[in-house]
């Protein structure tokens, strides 16, 4: 059964979405990130991705505080990404209660200290963030391009212990146009014990059936919530129908 994983993307303390990471056009979903994920967790959802865009954007943890209330507040199993560049970085996001650390940039610009982290914290603790445009790996809040192949970045880091990537097709994201389902398929016959979470661009039920179907193990969902064109009640049928 695929696992469906909400998004809360944060800027400035308040819930917010973008389409193909552009900041420009920042839409303010929620002024409590907090209440969202409460409402997320009281229709069965499990887990939460939370995004700190501000810290991908400056490439530094900056709302370490909303993901704190919300593992305070909720008993949501939390994986957060965004701007975790350091040691201090890292040590400040599990001490305000993540329970995964999703790492993209990092796993490109300083590949050492990603890999020491894998090996400190555990495979269990760590995502790999592989989102790309083009199949080609993205960083800096997918502001800088690189020449790296999806595939070829994957296969790199599970050599050194990652067990678990989320992956986003930039060009998807926010365009609730369908995911890339032909890129995933791939991901998993090249890779089938990775687990791989598929982000960008869900825009209905269907999308989310046809990648069970596809045997992807989780599902990142964002706008197609906010905007109304998967209600939560639905989810939660999903949910429990499966259980």
């Amino acid at each position: 059964m695929i696992e469906i994983i909400p998004a809360i993307d944060i800027i400035e303390g308040q819930c917010v979405r973008l389409s193909k990471g552009d900041y420009a056009t920042q839409k303010i979903y929620h002024k409590d990130p907090l209440a969202q994920a409460q409402q997320f967790e009281d229709h069965g959802i499990g887990r939460l991705h939370l995004v700190d865009l501000e810290g991908a954007k400056k490439s530094h943890i900056v709302n370490y505080k909303t993901l704190e209330r919300i593992a305070a507040k909720t008993n949501l199993i939390l994986d957060f990404g965004g701007g975790i560049k350091s040691q201090e970085d890292i040590h400040i996001a599990f001490e305000s209660g993540a329970q995964m650390i999703t790492g993209g940039s990092i796993a490109v610009q300083n590949p050492t200290l990603f890999a020491s982290w894998i090996e400190k914290y555990g495979s269990e603790r760590m995502i790999l963030g592989a989102d790309a445009r083009d199949r080609k790996i993205s960083t800096m809040g997918w502001k800088e391009s690189s020449e790296l192949d999806i595939l070829d970045f994957i296969e790199t880091w599970m050599e050194r212990g990652i067990t678990k990537a989320i992956s986003t097709d930039i060009e998807k994201d926010g365009m609730l146009q369908g995911p890339s389902f032909d890129l995933y398929r791939e991901i998993k016959d090249r890779f089938p014990e990775l687990f791989i979470v598929a982000s960008g661009g869900i825009s209905n039920m269907q999308d989310i059936l046809t990648l069970n179907e596809d045997n992807i193990d989780a599902v990142i969902v964002g706008k197609a919530i906010y905007e109304g064109h998967i209600s939560l009640k639905t989810l939660e049928q999903f949910i429990t129908s499966k259980q």
